[in-house]
């Protein structure tokens, strides 16, 4: 076992509990970068990744390696150290902070032996606790938010109600990557996890849009039941009418202090009436349209487009698209900052305006390019499914801006 005799430090490794869409569990590292399981794949592509592109993508930090360890009552730990990392992988940008080999991480959920509810509320003590001692004075995590017991999956109705809580779902996706790990392999057995830039740690109250991208979602390498399945999801929502359908949501919501959420189940279902009107929904903050990060939007919605343009053999099948702002509104005396400040904040390349949201591609599984080592097929010229998509979402949020 791990202790403080051996002179390693303990730390917590907890689900992510930003995270809105997606099936595989992320996990939070340290206050600015996450982890989730390795897919040669997506390494392949952060390894390579054009220069223009790395604005629009979170910052690859290395690999680490993790293993599984199960109690006798059924409780599973995950250990990750930076000492486990495999030669050639690369290495935590900030790891000279700490000794190397010094740092390690442990998480402890019951999965298999507890229920949903059970593990949410023992995280919401737990995350609470850690981000109280380790971030003292920053909102990480409103203690006065109430977790969300039940899931946001649809319920015997198939009608999925609106929830004001804490997006649960990354908790769903913790429990359910833990349950896979305990069953399928055994505890010797490492698994390599990827460190990437925690795209939100710089947002009080992070409001995210995850959207999948395109108008085809399967990757070269899907079976044909897999191919067939991934084409009648896409058929049957917005990805094939608009090229981009919703993958989950949360939205802080002023007037009542909680996220409102919504997950992939309820993206699926919708026309592209419905996708418009929530992605306004996205935008309001349960008082008032946030026009203020608009345009914001609208501007790295077009200088992404123009550098995807430019990325020829590059199909980004299944990848997403965060949208991401501060549910946190700017002080309304901001304006009376003087002209000085002002034009200084001007000069450095729109930083208040920009500052204020991010747009990040994320989920490179089944990204193909030409020179990829994991590379099935060379296509030819830039990813138009993709820029159909991109394309549609700037129409409509430049109609929301016109109050169309």
């Amino acid at each position: 076992m791990v202790g403080q005799s051996e002179g390693r430090q303990v730390v917590l490794l907890e689900p992510f509990v930003h995270q809105v869409g997606g099936h595989m569990s992320m996990m939070t590292y340290d206050e600015h970068t996450v982890c989730k399981p390795l897919v040669l794949q997506e390494l392949s592509f952060y390894e390579s990744l054009p220069l223009a592109m790395r604005q629009f993508t979170p910052q690859y930090k290395g690999v680490i390696s993790v293993h599984l360890k199960k109690d006798s009552l059924g409780n599973l730990t995950l250990l990750a150290s930076p000492s486990l990392q495999p030669e050639g992988c690369g290495r935590l940008d900030n790891a000279g902070s700490e000794p190397s080999g010094t740092i390690w991480h442990k998480c402890k959920w019951a999965a298999s032996a507890s229920s949903g509810t059970e593990l949410v509320r023992r995280c919401h003590t737990q995350l609470s606790k850690s981000f109280k001692d380790s971030c003292p004075g920053k909102m990480w995590l409103r203690t006065d938010l109430q977790y969300c017991t039940d899931s946001l999956l649809e319920d015997a109705n198939r009608n999925q109600p609106e929830r004001k809580s804490y997006n649960p779902w990354g908790l769903h996706c913790h429990r359910r990557h833990l349950n896979r790990m305990s069953s399928k392999y055994n505890e010797n057995k490492l698994h390599q996890f990827l460190l990437l830039e925690n795209v939100v740690s710089k947002y009080n109250y992070p409001c995210i849009l995850d959207l999948k991208m395109g108008t085809r979602q399967h990757g070269d390498d899907a079976s044909e039941e897999k191919k067939a399945r991934h084409i009648k999801k896409c058929e049957q929502s917005t990805s094939a009418s608009l090229g981009v359908r919703i993958c989950g949501m949360q939205v802080y919501q002023a007037d009542t202090g909680h996220f409102l959420c919504k997950d992939k189940y309820y993206g699926r279902k919708l026309s592209p009436e419905g996708f418009r009107q929530t992605l306004r929904q996205f935008l309001c903050n349960g008082n008032h349209l946030r026009t203020d990060v608009l345009e914001p939007i609208v501007l790295q919605l077009k200088a992404l487009l123009s550098v995807i343009k430019k990325q020829s053999s590059y199909r980004f099948y299944s990848s997403s698209l965060l949208i991401i702002y501060d549910g946190l509104e700017p002080k309304e005396n901001a304006a009376s900052l003087d002209n000085h400040l002002q034009g200084h904040f001007q000069r450095t390349n729109c930083a208040a305006s920009h500052s204020r949201v991010d747009v990040r591609m994320i989920d490179f599984a089944h990204t193909t390019f030409k020179g990829s080592k994991c590379n099935h097929t060379t296509y030819d010229g830039p990813d138009h499914g993709y820029i159909f998509g991109l394309e549609n979402l700037i129409k409509i949020l430049q109609n929301i801006s016109e109050g169309k």
